[in-house]
């Protein structure tokens, strides 16, 4: 019986998520097929028409599942230690220098290996 439920919820939960889905997109197609109408007014309903849309996919299981994984994530972002001006100016500056050497580095390796081509090949003075 167990199962039967189960399989009865996850038909529910396809056909909220099928609703929600021909619900975005005829809000979708409304938004281009009123193209007469004002800009605002096409925004604001497209905009009444996802919500509407996640509303319906909210009251399935696998809503539930991504509110509560945006929930977390919010979580996460405010118990991280984010670095002082102090720490990203010094960050950005390593890097830049870093940058520059390599490149330094690799134009100095390019004039050789072309120096090298050419006296091997005849080319050049």
């Amino acid at each position: 019986m167990n199962a039967k439920a189960e399989t009865q919820g996850g038909q529910q939960d396809a056909l909220k998520l099928g609703v929600a889905i021909l619900l975005l997109g005829a809000g979708i197609s409304g938004f281009y097929y009123f193209t007469d109408e004002m800009v605002v007014l096409r925004v604001l309903g497209l905009l009444v028409v996802a919500a509407l849309s996640m509303a319906v996919a909210y009251q399935t299981g696998a809503g539930r599942q991504v509110v509560g994984f945006v929930a977390g994530a919010q979580n996460e972002v405010r118990r991280m230690v984010w670095p002082t001006r102090t720490e990203t100016v010094q960050t950005t500056m390593a890097v830049i220098f870093i940058v520059l050497v390599v490149g330094v580095f690799l134009w100095l390796l390019d004039m050789v290996l072309l120096s090298a081509v050419q006296l091997l090949t005849g080319q050049g003075s």
